[in-house]
């Protein structure tokens, strides 16, 4: 049971850092992003790249070892290095991505935007089940090292993982609160409000869009990182639109779009569903259900986001309006108004 906890603990951590990347492109900037699985599945490739070890040949041939020669030489042999060496170029190969795709995309509409990305994440799985050379086709990448595994038995490192993706998830969410409520925030969800009213302020919202893309992909990248030292092995088949995308998109709009802690929290209940689902397996069922348990867990999921989409369309938890940190303490500085005094333009006339 603990070990069942841990591992979705876990893989809940993982899938909010997703969340988390979405929000900010969508939940602040109004960015509709429907091709997720494309930096998802570039930051599991990309860290794989840099960690695994090189082709030995016969039937496997992809691009490995990157890590251990792009490491500064004075950190060379150390274990953790192509780990943290994997991870940033992660979110910098999905930064750049995202950096290309804004010119032609972001001057789309919304619908347009939703179209043109989720063919590009199409192309890219196209191209990675077709390029052998680079990523070893459809076979995919298998035996990726993990981080720091030597240190700990197969039995605890499973609670080790499971502190450091918390660690890493704590860690984007704090950046990801203080900068969503810097004046760089404040603009982005200005910018969703009313995209007029932000251009004629002086704002390139242009420019902001595209840096909200550009962050948000780079957390999906840093996700997509740590799912792959998680699993230990990627494969084309587990990057599907739906698997890498439309379940993103069922978390945020539950736990609420705007929100960070909505964003963490939808995580958590979609997933929670997803596996509990699964868990009827155990359970002595007619077989025309047992054949059909994974349509009645997308029937549940769907039924669920139309429920809260009809009851509480906001999400679970809405986005809160607040002000900026120096206004807080503006405030908080502000002496309390004296019991019985009036204001001003409450005042009856003197005679």
């Amino acid at each position: 049971m603990l070990s069942f906890l841990t591992a979705f603990a876990v893989t809940v951590a993982i899938y909010s850092l997703f969340t988390l990347g979405l929000n900010v492109q969508w939940g602040y900037a109004g960015v509709f992003n429907f091709g997720v699985v494309a930096f998802f599945m570039l930051g599991a490739y990309a860290a794989a790249a840099f960690t695994k070890e090189p082709a030995a040949g016969g039937f496997d041939t992809y691009v490995g070892g990157l890590g251990p020669k792009l490491s500064p030489p004075f950190l060379q042999g150390e274990e953790w290095v192509p780990f943290l060496v994997g991870a940033l170029a992660a979110m910098a190969m999905c930064g750049a991505l995202a950096y290309l795709l804004s010119f032609p995309a972001l001057r789309l509409r919304e619908d347009y935007l939703a179209i043109a990305t989720i063919g590009i994440a199409e192309l890219m799985r196209n191209v990675v089940v077709a390029e052998r050379g680079l990523v070893n086709s459809e076979r995919g990448l298998k035996g990726i090292p993990r981080p720091f595994y030597s240190l700990f038995s197969p039995d605890d490192y499973q609670y080790f993982y499971l502190l450091l993706a918390v660690a890493v998830l704590a860690l984007v969410f704090f950046a990801a609160e203080r900068a969503l409520r810097s004046p760089w925030g404040r603009v982005l969800r200005a910018l969703r409000e009313d995209e007029t009213a932000t251009a004629a302020s002086g704002k390139d919202v242009t420019a902001f869009r595209r840096q909200a893309f550009v962050v948000g992909a780079m957390i999906m990248g840093l996700g997509g990182a740590v799912y792959a030292y998680e699993r230990g092995a990627v494969s084309p088949d587990t990057f599907t639109h739906f698997a890498g995308t439309f379940i993103f998109w069922a978390m945020l709009m539950v736990g609420g779009s705007g929100n960070n802690r909505g964003a963490v929290l939808g995580a958590y209940v979609v997933w929670g569903l997803w596996i509990i689902s699964l868990q009827l397996l155990g359970y002595p069922l007619p077989e025309a259900l047992r054949v059909r348990i994974f349509y009645i867990r997308d029937l549940l999921l769907g039924a669920l986001l139309v429920l809260v989409l009809l009851v509480r369309p906001q999400g679970l938890l809405p986005e809160e309006r607040r002000v900026s940190i120096w206004v807080e303490r503006l405030l908080r500085r502000r002496p309390p108004e004296r019991e019985g005094a009036q204001p001003l333009a409450g005042r009856a006339p003197e005679a």
